[in-house]
């Protein structure tokens, strides 16, 4: 006989619904939904005779101003800092610093807090479960004894129990938790930036140092050239060949130079004082040897600021590709998710909350039979409602409104503060390359200038004074020509550092152009770790609950100013101004 299938148990309808009910209240949330705002920069770098190079770089995948950017090679964001800084001096001093610094250390260590912040709220979604155990003893009076005598009661308990775990069904908790994880972000962009303006700030230090090595060394050429040009005035006054003005001028020439010896002296001293400070230690000696050498009149003359043996070119890119690869954009963008997610918090607020606290265990009369005993528990549901007061839930999600505008504006300033640091660093390398063509043919003009003064004195055709004039104007226009080099390879510099560039070692393969999730990295930098280690510092690993932090479009976005608490850079500024036809001015 063909058994008759089994009717399906259907749970009743009165249970249905509450369970419908909680869960769709478990998913709930007062958080409003995030969008990035728009970046009011233009689509494209400005263009104009200040942005134009002497040679175009497109062969290398970089466009001029206002142009597409050629898809060959990885843009400036990508490059590693060894590809670019290939000075092998350069390298060892940032091995060193990203080793060593205390402000990238501090940077890391925050991390660290900001992590632990996190964990804590994260933690807040799930159950407290305690462990307990105790001992309660009485005396009740005669009063309270239902026999009118009096007792001592005493009673052994030990249990588990759960402490006010809170239900979150208007998604408060879960706001609390997403806002903590944006500001942990953050915390990690914010290292990176760190790091990208260590990486800066040393290589301006050594440029700087380096520039000032060099003007020493001219100063002292210039200091031995006057002293024999000022014996030649002796002797020929004492012949009566020389006027007396003309050993005067002689002297003052070579107290001008001595002025300048003295002051690049303590100029290079400081620089190195500053450097050694950025690595966290003294400065290796093949650093100090390399000093001692270029300001030796023995050692033969060499460019100590050639470009091609200190910093590459790399390309540019646009606006919408490069500038939201930056880390304080980033930071700027996770702080504002913050704040937008602080905001589902604070609407929360105004709707019931509902806690749980139980706890189970067994009790006795005497410790010996505690586990012998009777069983225990108790079950204490609780919901709160607000009802009144005086405005605080209202004013908690204004204030949450305006710190999200305020973020917002932040955010904005950023893209534009962003922007202007690239385009004034773009100007600032086309400018500085062609003026330092200027200054060469001008020194080569000045050299040829003093040649002839003085063949016209040897010959008799001139005084003194022309040799003078020649020699004087031939020394500030060499000064010149040392500063505008020194401003041409830190424009290179801030310019790789405003693209973003500079907190990879090592050059890696670009992102594809449409974006997509950047992956979480996966271990904390090491802030004491030996130099070769630490010369490719990893970034922080996500929390358990984290894979992937939020997908980062190349729109027109943005970028955050950089940290206010940055050490500030010992180099000269590349946007200076220029050197007055003075020599020995101090700068």
């Amino acid at each position: 006989m063909r058994s008759l299938p089994r009717p399906r148990t259907v749970p009743p309808p009165r249970l249905l619904l509450p369970a419908a009910l909680v869960l769709a209240l478990a998913a709930c949330t007062m958080e409003p939904q995030y969008q990035r705002p728009a970046a009011p920069v233009p689509s494209a770098w400005p263009e104009g005779a200040a942005y134009r190079t002497p040679q175009a770089k497109t062969a290398s995948g970089a466009a001029q101003p206002g142009q597409p950017a050629q898809p060959a090679g990885p843009s400036a964001a990508d490059l590693g800092w060894r590809d670019v800084f290939i000075d092998p001096q350069l390298r060892q001093l940032i091995e060193l610093a990203l080793a060593n610094n205390r402000d990238l250390r501090m940077a890391t260590l925050a991390i660290d807090e900001s992590r632990a912040l996190y964990q804590i709220q994260r933690a807040a979604q799930f159950p407290t479960v305690e462990g307990n155990a105790g001992m309660v003893s009485q005396r009740l009076p005669q009063r309270l004894r239902a026999t009118g005598q009096p007792a001592q009661i005493t009673t052994y308990n030990a249990g588990i129990g759960l402490t006010a775990f809170e239900l979150d069904f208007f998604g408060r908790v879960r706001s609390l938790k997403h806002a903590a994880l944006e500001e942990y972000m953050a915390t990690e962009e914010a290292r990176r930036s760190a790091q990208i303006s260590l990486v800066a700030e040393v290589a301006d230090a050594y440029l700087t140092l380096r520039a000032d090595r060099e003007l020493l060394k001219l100063s002292q050429d210039t200091l031995k050239t006057q002293q024999d040009a000022a014996e030649m005035v002796r002797r020929g006054r004492q012949v009566g060949a020389m006027a007396q003005l003309d050993q005067h001028r002689a002297q003052t020439q070579v107290e001008t130079a001595q002025v300048g010896v003295e002051q690049y002296t303590r100029q290079v001293a400081q620089d190195e004082n500053a450097l050694a400070l950025l690595i966290g230690g003294p400065l290796p000696k093949s650093v100090t040897d390399a000093g001692a050498a270029a300001t030796n009149p023995n050692v033969p003359a060499q460019d100590p600021l050639d470009a091609r043996t200190l910093v590459s070119e790399f390309p540019e890119g646009l606006p919408s590709s490069v500038l939201v690869r930056r880390p304080d954009i980033l930071d700027a963008e996770h702080r504002l998710k913050a704040a937008n997610a602080n905001i589902g918090a604070a609407r929360a607020a105004f709707f019931p909350r509902i806690s749980l606290t139980g706890a189970l265990g067994v009790a006795s009369s005497s410790l010996a039979g505690l586990f012998s005993g009777g069983m225990a528990w108790v079950f204490a549901p609780q919901l709160t409602v607000p009802i009144f007061d005086a405005g605080r839930n209202r004013a908690g999600l204004d204030a949450a409104n305006v710190r999200k505008d305020i973020n917002v504006a932040n955010y904005e300033k950023t893209i534009q503060t962003a922007f202007r640091e690239v385009a004034d660093s773009m100007a600032a390398r086309a400018t500085y390359e062609r003026q330092v063509q200027a200054q060469e043919a001008l020194v080569r003009e000045g050299s040829e200038t003093r040649r002839l003064s003085e063949m016209r004195f040897k010959n008799g055709v001139d005084d003194y004074f022309g040799v003078f004039d020649a020699q004087r104007h031939l020394y500030t226009a060499q000064q010149a020509l040392i500063t505008y080099k020194l401003a041409g390879l830190t424009s290179r510099v801030s310019l790789y550092k405003a693209l973003g560039g500079g907190w990879r070692e090592v050059t890696e393969a670009a992102p594809a152009a449409n974006g997509g999730a950047r992956q979480a990295p996966a271990a904390r930098p090491q802030a004491a770790a030996q130099p070769q280690a630490a010369a490719r510092p990893q970034s922080v690993a996500q929390p358990q609950a984290v894979a992937q932090t939020q997908a980062v479009a190349p729109t027109q976005a943005a970028a955050q100013p950089q940290a206010a608490a940055q050490p500030q850079a010992p180099a000269q500024s590349p946007a200076a101004a220029q050197p007055a036809p003075v020599a020995a001015t101090p700068r």
